[in-house]
């Protein structure tokens, strides 16, 4: 269970540090049995906190349910006999397409319980966007909601693997399609007793997409393994102690919604709460005070809306329970830290990993002197520098930009991109794991964010793929061609932007571009809609014919173009 934390320093952490720690704490051995679910739910009921509080739910509307560890023990149970009872398999993907109600945790648990690999997706994926994910993953069953159902109908024809689509709410027999069943897990018997699966330190555990350059989605392949990792991160850089009320704000549609919103909290026995509801500066802060939140895990563009919303608001709350703060997802600007320790008391802490990752890597401690604006140090036991992006070699000294690079071997690292061997194998250059983002080290080891080292677009902490929304661009009927980078933000820092050239026919005004936006909202996600559309008569181009992104962001954002000289001709 989780032990008090004593603050010690980084320094103190870091000396003769070995991933056993976490093995020793968890009673786990080289070799034995290893299963998330399993140590998420039963192992804490064995440790004589069966009638804790594992989750405080609040949805829309303020209807509001609890589960003890028991009940999500239960819960995981019941859900594995009936995935077992349809014949669904160890290894079978079995993807979450749900918004954040109980049964997406539940069935979290119970997925890995069974053997099977747990595919996460945001529920406000369109239908393409679920599509080319569910394809890829070769995914067997889909449990989700009836508000989802039409989305996942759309595309069942194309997905002859897609077996099982499992409805969790009410739903009348008549109305469901070949391969669509209803389940209620209130209305199901608890099963008290069930043979976990005998998942082993590199059986596959979670399969969460993340966004590319050039091609689609890649699915990042975990191991049940990473709960070492994501225990002891959770346990160091949370700070999570037995008493503590933990909110992550995340989706568990991202890395961050799995690794520290189910799989961190619950491995260390703590309660944790969850909304399921828009953003609402009040609602938040309400939530924060009902729940005695104590610790707080959030994202920059959240913060940022907070602060827009204005100090004033919040002393209307009692926020005297907020005991730490931490900042996950893109970078934390030092105004949001320094706004912070303002009007809470205490700043945010920033903390840099990615899907890739599966667990922070680099971060501030608790009760490290933080840097505002820096993403902190290397958790102990990572190895990280910066390379030069010529020779792929470390800098001697400090100070140079770089690329962000970690020695691989952490317990919750990818282990594969799902059926595209050839970019994992790209991910990995001279023994170190390229990460994908620039930063440079000062002389105390402090690591302070540059940008993308490539063009995907980080708009509010989500990843979204300039070719996935160029692809989904060219489907409508009135787009020629597409470029897409992104543009600045004030809240999400940066969002999508389209440049477009149409077809003969067609004509730029105000509705075409709204629906045009709409479209790609339907098709992809909110996150991925343009937020702004500017057509031209031409795009720039390689006089092979590649639209050359890099000229379009450096429109965008003001910077010098550089090279143009591989620029087709007029």
């Amino acid at each position: 269970m989780a032990s008090k934390s004593d603050y010690r320093s980084y320094e103190e952490l870091s000396g003769g540090f070995s991933w056993a720690i976490a093995e020793k704490e968890l009673e786990y051995k080289n070799g034995d049995i290893i299963n998330i679910g399993w140590y998420c739910s039963d192992r804490i009921c064995l440790k004589g906190n069966a009638a804790k509080t594992a989750l405080i739910y609040q949805g829309f509307g303020g209807a509001s349910r609890q589960y003890t560890y028991n009940d999500i023990r239960l819960a995981g149970n019941t859900i594995g006999t009936f995935l077992r009872s349809l014949g669904i398999a160890e290894g079978d993907r079995v993807c979450l397409f749900m918004d954040r109600i109980p049964e997406l945790y539940l069935s979290f648990l119970g997925i890995l319980k069974m053997g099977a690999i747990v595919q996460p997706l945001f529920s406000a994926f369109g239908e393409e966007s679920l599509f080319v994910r569910l394809e890829n993953a070769g995914t067997r069953a889909i449990i989700t909601q009836k508000k989802h159902l039409g989305k996942v109908r759309k595309i069942r024809s194309q997905l002859p693997h897609l077996e099982y689509v499992i409805i969790v709410d009410e739903m009348k027999a008549g109305d469901l399609a070949a391969g669509e069943i209803l389940f209620s897990l209130d209305g199901s018997t608890p099963v008290e007793d069930f043979e976990i699966c005998p998942t082993r330190a590199e059986t596959p555990s979670v399969l969460h997409y993340t966004s590319g350059t050039t091609g689609q989605p890649k699915g990042v392949r975990h191991v049940h393994y990473s709960l070492i990792s994501q225990y002891l991160t959770t346990k160091w850089v949370l700070d999570l102690r037995d008493d503590d009320i933990y909110w992550c704000t995340a989706d568990p549609g991202w890395v961050t919604g799995t690794s520290y919103g189910i799989i961190g909290p619950w491995s260390l026995g703590v309660t944790q709460c969850v909304l399921d509801s828009g953003f609402s500066a009040q609602a938040w802060y309400r939530f924060a005070e009902k729940n005695r939140v104590t610790v707080w895990y959030s994202a920059p563009t959240a913060i940022r809306s907070l602060m827009k919303a204005g100090d004033e608001i919040i002393k209307s709350f009692d926020l005297s329970s907020l005991r730490h703060l931490a900042s996950v997802g893109e970078p934390l600007n030092s105004e949001a830290v320094i706004w912070s320790e303002k009007v809470f008391g205490k700043p945010f802490h920033d903390t840099f990993w990615q899907t890739e990752t599966g667990s922070i890597m680099i971060t501030n401690f608790p009760g490290m002197k933080i840097k505002p604006g820096s993403m902190g140090r290397t958790f102990p036991g990572i190895t990280g520098t910066v390379l030069d992006p010529a020779t792929y070699q470390p800098y001697p000294e400090h100070g140079r930009a770089g690329l962000i690079a970690f020695k691989p071997g952490w317990p919750a690292m990818m282990r594969a991109y799902w059926n595209n061997e050839e970019k994992y194998r790209e991910k990995f250059v001279n023994g170190w794991y390229l990460s994908g983002d620039r930063a440079s080290i000062d002389n105390e080891g402090y690591y302070w964010f540059i940008g993308r080292d490539d063009d995907v677009i980080n708009t509010g902490g989500h990843l979204v793929s300039p070719f996935e929304v160029e692809s989904a661009l060219l489907e409508h009927p009135a787009v020629a061609e597409s470029g897409v980078t992104s543009k600045p933000d004030e809240i999400n820092m940066e969002v999508v932007k389209a440049f477009i050239t149409l077809k003969p026919g067609h004509t730029p005004d105000p509705d075409l571009e709204l629906d045009i936006m709409n479209f790609i909202r339907k098709r992809l996600s909110p996150l991925a809609m343009p937020q702004a559309i500017e057509f031209m008569d031409k795009l720039p181009k390689t006089r092979s014919g590649k639209i050359m992104r890099r000229v379009l962001h450096a429109m965008e954002w003001g910077e010098e173009i550089g090279d143009i000289s591989t620029l087709e001709n007029d």
